[in-house]
């Protein structure tokens, strides 16, 4: 009688591109679009020009009817994907039609539990991983029903990516961490989505509590507008989201389609090439800080 031998469950997509990442000395490039975002048929190649301009992570929101966390900027994609009535279960659709020429970019969804709940959990993270998506970030999430949720997005293979705020206690911030998986989202400033102005200087000690309760990768969102915004978040952060400047990029270009690709090509990859720059001066430091030990 022959032993079958248990077979290793996959290895996340998400998890091994940080991994990847941190090997090569270089920092996470996370784009956000909303799905559907002027029209459901555009998205998986909006997808496409993102990762070839150097994104490594692509966050794909949910569109809702009502957002806590989003300002007017991605309100707006909202409304225009859901005149279409674009759903979650046309996401999944999206990410699928993405998967088609892509096997390797992460894909993390962003939203909202009421649709996940509508649809029923166990059958969202079984549909979301067969679809090819890699992470869940649930905005309205709390620390204390995660245990209720996150169990069944691992059983899935799905990371449970989380947020955390500059309001956060030290004691709620390990109690986040502990259900977290792929990534932390920091929100670099009190607000909603393309508010205020980024404080670069003061990140790291902003991130330094994150550090000590957990070893994954940091990300930081909210604000970032500029390459200079890009490379100076890659300074203390283990990979940069960019989301309200790439949305405007589409909402100027609602009849334009390649139009629309062609600016975020250019937007994102002017933020990747800044990236860049400061990866490698980092890489050369720590090199003359070796030879010199």
């Amino acid at each position: 009688m022959s032993v079958v031998e248990p077979t290793e469950p996959a290895v996340n997509r998400l998890t091994q591109r940080f991994s990847d990442l941190k090997a090569a000395g270089r920092t996470a490039l996370i784009p956000y679009l909303t799905a559907g975002d002027p029209q459901p048929a555009a998205t998986p190649g909006f997808m496409h020009a993102l990762v070839e301009a150097g994104a490594d992570v692509i966050e794909l929101g949910v569109p809702f009817t009502d957002p806590m966390a989003d300002g007017p900027v991605i309100q707006a994609a909202c409304e225009r994907a859901l005149a279409h009535n674009t759903s979650l279960r046309d996401v999944l659709s999206m990410v699928a039609r993405f998967r088609e020429d892509d096997a390797t970019t992460p894909v993390v969804l962003m939203g909202y539990y009421n649709p996940i709940d509508r649809m029923g959990l166990d059958d969202f993270a079984a549909r979301a991983a067969e679809s090819g998506v890699d992470g869940v970030l649930i905005v309205d999430l709390t620390a204390e029903e995660a245990p209720e949720v996150v169990p069944s997005l691992t059983a899935a293979n799905l990371s449970p990516v989380c947020l955390i705020a500059p309001t956060t206690g030290e004691a709620r911030i390990k109690m986040i961490c502990e259900n977290a998986g792929g990534y932390i989202y920091y929100v670099s400033f009190k607000g909603v989505t393309g508010s205020a102005s980024l404080d670069t200087d003061a990140l790291a000690g902003q991130i330094a509590p994150i550090r000590r309760a957990s070893k994954l990768p940091v990300g930081v969102g909210f604000g970032v507008r500029t390459p200079a915004n890009a490379a100076d978040v890659s300074d203390v952060a283990d990979g940069v989201v960019v989301g309200s400047v790439l949305v405007g990029q589409i909402a100027e270009h609602l009849d334009d389609e390649a139009g629309a690709r062609r600016a975020l090509s250019r937007t994102l990859g002017d933020m990747r090439a800044a990236i860049d720059v400061r990866d490698d001066k980092r890489k050369v430091k720590q090199t003359e800080k070796g030879e010199h030990a």
